[in-house]
């Protein structure tokens, strides 16, 4: 094997938002930060004033620069 394959073997792919929905990226990035957190990285009401995917979900849906945040956000996610 040589160096180039171990390493690449061993650095785990970037994510890639392929096949994912947003309902999904959203439950993932509340496990990994939880509401508060996602609030003070991403200044919108719907993290902040009584949190659910639901209503996150519905805002998100019709405010484009607000889903590129999250999906930024899910992208930069650790592991």
């Amino acid at each position: 094997m040589s160096t180039n394959e171990s390493t690449s073997m061993n650095t785990p792919a970037p994510r890639s938002l392929n096949g994912i929905t947003l309902e999904k990226i959203l439950e993932q990035l509340v496990a990994y930060y939880g509401w508060e957190e996602m609030g003070q990285m991403i200044d919108i009401n719907c993290f902040k004033s009584d949190p659910s995917i639901k209503s996150s979900l519905k805002f998100l849906r019709k405010t484009p620069w607000a889903r590129a945040r999250v999906e930024e956000l899910y992208l930069g996610m650790p592991g």
